[in-house]
């Protein structure tokens, strides 16, 4: 048997890859977050699959799980919000199955900062504008952030930032960046991107916390910051220059 650690993606049940879909359907089990996992995605799983919900497990809950459908022989489709990528425990949680003998594999899926990028309409790189983007979250009542990813460190870049988990720590995080970017500088916030009940704040980083307040947003957010999400185009891409040599 295998764990399948498949990217859910941002919520929406049609923006999971055919791959996701085909292993939801013939796994057994199905392990997933409820905080964040729609039930529409589940709707993805054959009847009679086992659904275990970790929204109040512990990591040691949880792997006990997948050994134990390992030992009966069962897939498990353990479904990761976003991509398992980022910010998934996907580390924490291969190491114990390599430590019990569980084979594993990884099925990515639509990150969250794409699909506010979409939601949005914005490309988040823009030539002559900003050609990176940083992905960070904000700390609160969580892991510890490395001293060297301080956020005014990825600020002096100037790159855009999309900032995970940080939604309760929107005004400190606006605070922080103007010193870098301006207090006019385009500042967005999604919530629940591509799910039905899905809102967009647009701003700047004068006034984006107060948005954020008055909508009482504290979870399941992305912040975007950065010029890039103006929609201005300076320069247009080399690429796709008439006068480029395509020889």
């Amino acid at each position: 048997m295998t764990v399948h650690f498949i990217g859910a993606g941002p919520g929406a049940a049609d923006l999971l890859t055919l791959r996701a879909v085909e292993f939801l359907r013939s796994s057994p089990v199905c392990v997933y977050a409820g905080t964040y996992i729609d039930h529409a995605i589940l709707e993805h799983c054959s009847a009679g699959t086992r659904l275990v919900d970790t929204a109040k497990l512990d990591l040691d809950a949880i792997t006990a799980q997948l050994v134990s459908a390992h030992q009966r022989g069962e897939d498990v489709a353990r479904l990761c919000s976003g991509d398992p990528s980022l910010y998934s425990a996907l580390a924490e949680q291969s190491a114990r199955l390599d430590a019990a003998g569980v084979p594993w594999d990884v099925t990515p899926g639509v990150p969250a900062y794409a699909a506010a990028a979409a939601a949005l309409g914005v490309e988040l790189t823009v030539p002559e504008v900003t050609q990176s983007v940083v992905l960070t979250r904000a700390q609160a009542r969580s892991t510890a952030m490395p001293d060297t990813e301080a956020l005014k460190n990825f600020a002096a870049t100037r790159a855009t930032l999309a900032l995970h988990l940080a939604i309760t720590r929107a005004r400190i995080i606006a605070d922080e960046l103007t010193e870098f970017y301006g207090s006019e500088c385009p500042a967005t916030v999604v919530f629940h991107a591509s799910k039905p009940d899905e809102l967009i704040l647009r701003g700047t980083l004068a006034d984006i916390a107060d948005q954020v307040e008055a909508a009482d947003l504290r979870q399941a957010a992305v912040i975007l910051v950065g010029p890039a999400l103006a929609r201005r185009v300076v320069t247009e891409s080399h690429l796709y220059d008439a006068c480029r040599d395509r020889s």
